[in-house]
């Protein structure tokens, strides 16, 4: 698996570029319907529909109905390994703020991270391995729904994932903005980080803010626990690590001249190892109590736990930048690319399956999560050759010798 691949014969790069380039328009389209029509998390039933409805007239055997709406299609030539790679289908509740032509139809849903694109790429993919991929094995796509609020790829791993469609190695993909349009990042180990959150309701004593002496003010106990939390990443988690806590939302109170009763306060912890994680977990519930004490209030603490970090296997990274290296050259594999402190549930399928999660540069355009993102359509054609080039290098793979053999066009 880590061994070095040799290099390509430029016609075979040439044979998936010219096939990829010649459909890429109807690519690009599909990908924007997608975008006019999005769907949220165990909602996908338009996209999960195309989908299968694409898989199926290129002749994959098709299974639907995972984890609600997740899609399998599976291609089977001969003896060998079986692959997996994945692409996610879900969109966010988020009004769309880009005024473009093929702009959400959806009120208060968007495609704002790009999984839009994923899915296109992966269907670009799916078309040329079902017509023209040269390899021996099994391959399934995975297209799963709700990445981004329903933890759809552990849903499919309880209902039987692996399973069902056995996997030697699973590979996915994110596109990533303000990096270099069509570069690619492989990081191995952990590349992105656990996300876990905290929602805390400070208690006190309300009154009149005129007589603040006869209150409990819970208002002050929250800006001071606010402060407070930061000092866990400070003094708490060792300087070589990382570790963020932020609160992103504090409530309390309407009126300037009351102080309530009560402030509630949410945040996300994020963290790569699993100690620090630990450590953060014991320790915001704790300072959150302690601080809240020493104003006479009280801190109730509901902690829950996320994602797992996405922690990326050497063998399978390795493999993954070496495609890379001879699909686009040197060039375009960012060798000093960074883990990134977002989040994935792909890592629920690193933690039952070996494989690797790849960076691809969406160029500069807005941040994901923005209503102003849009997906770089001029990324799609050179992605899709990669998943090529990835699934025929891997299923062309010589058990006797332990070498990748060429595929032959």
């Amino acid at each position: 698996m880590g061994a070095a691949l040799p290099t390509p014969a430029v016609k075979d790069i040439h044979r998936v570029e010219s096939a990829i380039a010649a459909h890429s328009d109807e690519f690009i389209a599909l990908r924007r319907d997608i975008h006019q029509h999005p769907e949220l998390s165990f909602q996908e039933h338009r996209t999960s529909a195309l989908v299968a409805e694409r898989l199926a007239a290129w002749g994959y055997e098709v299974t639907t109905g995972i984890a609600g709406t997740g899609v399998v299609g599976t291609l089977r030539r001969g003896p060998g390994k079986r692959l997996g790679i994945r692409a996610d289908m879900d969109a966010l509740p988020i009004q769309e703020s880009t005024g473009l032509a093929y702009a959400s139809r959806n009120a208060g849903v968007m495609h704002a991270c790009g999984h839009d694109g994923h899915t296109a790429i992966l269907l670009a993919a799916a078309r040329f391995l079902a017509q023209s991929g040269v390899f021996s094995g099994t391959l399934h796509l995975i297209f799963q729904p709700a990445e981004e609020l329903g933890a759809g790829a552990k849903k499919m791993i309880d209902e039987g994932l692996f399973e069902r469609f056995p996997c030697d190695a699973v590979f996915g993909l994110h596109n990533w903005p303000c990096v270099g349009a069509g570069h690619v990042g492989c990081v191995s180990g952990p590349a992105m980080a656990a996300i876990d959150q905290a929602h805390i309701t400070v208690r006190g004593k309300g009154g009149h803010g005129a007589q603040p002496h006869e209150t409990v003010d819970p208002v002050v106990a929250a800006a001071h626990l606010i402060t407070a939390l930061q000092t866990i990443v400070a003094r708490n988690v060792d300087p070589l690590d990382m570790g963020v806590v932020t609160v992103g939302s504090i409530h309390g109170g309407e009126a300037s001249n009351v102080i309530p009763g009560s402030v509630a306060l949410k945040l996300t912890a994020r963290s790569f190892k699993p100690e620090v994680r630990a450590l953060l977990q014991r320790r915001i519930p704790a300072l959150a109590k302690a601080q809240a004490e020493s104003f006479g209030a009280v801190a109730e603490v509901d902690y829950r736990l996320g994602f797992p970090p996405v922690v990326n296997h050497e063998a399978e990274t390795a493999f993954a930048r070496e495609v890379a290296l001879d699909t686009f050259g040197p060039s375009l594999v960012d060798a000093a690319f960074r883990p990134r402190t977002a989040s994935e549930d792909f890592a629920f399928m690193l933690q039952a399956r070996p494989g690797s999660y790849v960076f691809f540069g969406n160029g500069d355009s807005a941040s994901l999560h923005s209503p102003n993102y849009d997906f770089n359509d001029a990324i799609l054609a050179p992605a899709a050759v990669y998943w090529v080039r990835l699934a025929e290098r891997f299923l062309s793979f010589d058990a006797a010798t332990e070498e990748h053999k060429e595929p032959t066009p």
